[in-house]
């Protein structure tokens, strides 16, 4: 049997994705929110949870959190398949900005 997208992104897979992304790369999750979920006057953004189709922020908006959900282009395999695609999503928002 193959294991479905819950499978693959747990509670606790979430969790650790979305804690180091907060953590290290909170410049990333704000050029998400800006570009991909077209929230331009965001002025910070937390990653809340990933799954295979995509990934819940909050944004910051004139001191408000705005909820935003960012679909993936495709359907994540696993956590590298994540790695990759977060990577890959970041250069295309630096080449649109």
């Amino acid at each position: 049997m193959s294991e479905t997208s819950q499978d693959v992104f747990s509670q606790a897979v979430s969790d650790r994705i979305c804690k180091h992304m907060n953590d290290d790369h909170a410049s990333a999750i704000l050029m998400y929110a800006q570009v991909f979920g077209n929230a331009t006057e965001a002025s910070a953004a937390q990653m809340r949870a990933i799954d295979a189709a995509g990934m819940d922020l909050t944004a910051h908006i004139h001191g408000e959190p705005v909820p935003l959900r960012i679909p993936f282009d495709h359907l994540l395999k696993d956590a590298e398949d994540a790695h990759h695609t977060l990577i890959d999503m970041v250069k295309q928002a630096r080449s649109k900005g």
